[in-house]
């Protein structure tokens, strides 16, 4: 049984009935041409008949109860593959409203530990003819980016391509993950790691120095009490919508700030909106954090487990001029950069550390209610497809992130590049963000204040 890295045992043993740890995605296909009554049958049935599987989907808990036991993986020998893969339709009439109601409450559903943790729904029954998948991964099994490189691996480009791979397949050789390299010995490894620790000390003092004496870093707990920082139940809303990847550039290359800046300044500028329309926006700058991946590319697409690091970044919710707010949201992620890119993998994933450390302990009865949060909310871009992709026919046209909420953070703003779009997939506590999908409007009045403001 291979034993679990501590960052993956970490996501088992936070889970409670509130705090689902698995993370999702919404996608929605446009059926090939001639695609008959029949086709989402008969392409569940073709599915559930292949025996392209990654073994990270036949991998269980060894000791699925609640306990402190979750230190190794085991492999489900006799997985149902009909559980894990379900087939459903929407009540009329059918509407973006309704699958997002649906993929709501399967997002707030808790995995069964006693099977490999993941669940993969066909949805049919949209009036616009198109059909969609939602997939629900385990946070312990994959991260956000992983989830992600996956999906892409079970794409093409190729519209006549109709051999792609199933959900929880791959194109690769199952020893693909190698990359034709001979893995590392346990001696290698040690040393590595403690070359990399022994940096530790000097990269602190470096953080500190940037921290305090130079004011250039924003800190964990510098953030204000919001609405969005209480403790939460286990329901959740979604919200999903695109905009134009080219508006996006066209600001970013006028402003000369990067991409990922000008999205963060929408959902900045969306955020003022929200919480003043909520009456309850604070004096003090809203802090988001940006997760950053520190993968290589040499982990290739089929890489699993967790490998992220933490920026804070000043959201400036308390400027009203929008040019402005996208000024300091690029000085603060420019700051953040310039520090990672002196670090080691290790040693910047070991500082993020200081910036999570808190939700740890969240829930903690208590806690969220009397301390300041960390930071007041997760934004994260994760890089998807550059070009239009396909699946077995089917033009893949929309990926909508849904991502993992905890106490003291009731909401999570995910984002993916897809061909000439921005796909914003919006996590919400039901109980504790009211009229979610809200946001989608202020995000799109924010983009647009951004383009006057560099015209």
């Amino acid at each position: 049984m291979p034993l679990m890295p501590v960052t993956d045992s970490m996501f088992l043993l936070v889970e409670t009935r509130e705090h689902p740890m698995h993370v999702g995605g919404l996608q929605l296909f446009k059926k090939p041409e001639g695609a008959g009554p029949d086709y989402l049958r008969d392409l569940r049935r073709n599915l559930l008949e292949s025996d392209n599987m990654r073994p990270v989907f036949r991998r269980r808990p060894a000791r699925p109860v609640n306990t402190a036991g979750h230190v190794a993986w085991t492999t489900d020998a006799d997985l149902e593959l009909d559980y894990h893969f379900r087939h459903s339709a929407l009540p009329q009439p059918g509407r973006i409203r309704e699958l997002l109601e649906l993929a709501s409450r399967w997002h707030g559903t808790l995995l069964d530990r006693h099977r490999p943790l993941w669940e993969i729904h066909l949805v049919e029954g949209l009036q616009d003819g198109r059909f969609a998948i939602y997939t629900k991964v385990h946070h312990a099994l994959m991260d956000g980016v992983s989830a992600l490189k996956h999906l892409q691996g079970t794409l093409s480009d190729d519209p006549n391509d109709l051999d792609c791979p199933p959900p929880w397949g791959s194109k690769r050789p199952a020893d693909a993950s190698r990359n034709g390299k001979k893995p590392s010995s346990l001696l290698q490894s040690a040393g590595n790691t403690f070359n990399q620790l022994a940096g530790l000390a000097p990269a602190a003092v470096k953080v500190a120095q940037e921290a305090f004496r130079e004011h250039t870093l924003t800190l964990p707990m510098q953030a204000p009490k919001t609405m969005l920082n209480v403790p939460i139940g286990g329901a959740r809303r979604f919200a999903a919508q695109s905009w134009s990847l080219d508006r996006v550039r066209a600001i970013a290359s006028a402003a000369g700030v990067s991409r990922n800046d000008v999205v963060l300044a929408m959902c900045s500028g969306a955020l003022r909106d929200y919480l003043i329309e909520q009456s309850a926006l604070p004096d003090a700058p809203l802090t988001a954090m940006v997760p950053v991946s520190l993968r290589r590319k040499s982990d290739g697409g089929d890489a699993a487990g967790n490998n992220i690091g933490a920026l804070l970044c000043n959201l400036a919710t308390d400027l009203a001029d929008p040019g402005q707010r996208l000024a300091a949201i690029h000085l603060s992620m420019r700051n953040g950069k310039r520090l990672f890119s002196e670090l080691t993998p290790l040693q910047t994933l070991l500082l993020s550390g200081i910036n999570v450390a808190q939700l740890g302990i969240s829930p903690v009865p208590g806690f969220v209610n009397n301390t300041r949060p960390p930071f007041n909310l997760v934004i994260s871009n994760v890089p998807g497809p550059r070009k239009q992709m396909y699946w077995n026919g089917a033009q893949l046209d929309g990926i909508y992130p849904a991502s993992v909420l905890l106490d003291g953070q009731a909401l999570n703003i995910t984002l993916t590049s897809n061909g000439d779009n921005l796909d914003f997939g919006i996590t919400g506590c039901r109980r504790s963000v009211p009229h979610l999908q809200r946001i989608l409007i202020h995000l799109d009045t924010a983009l647009a204040e951004l383009e006057g403001a560099v015209a």
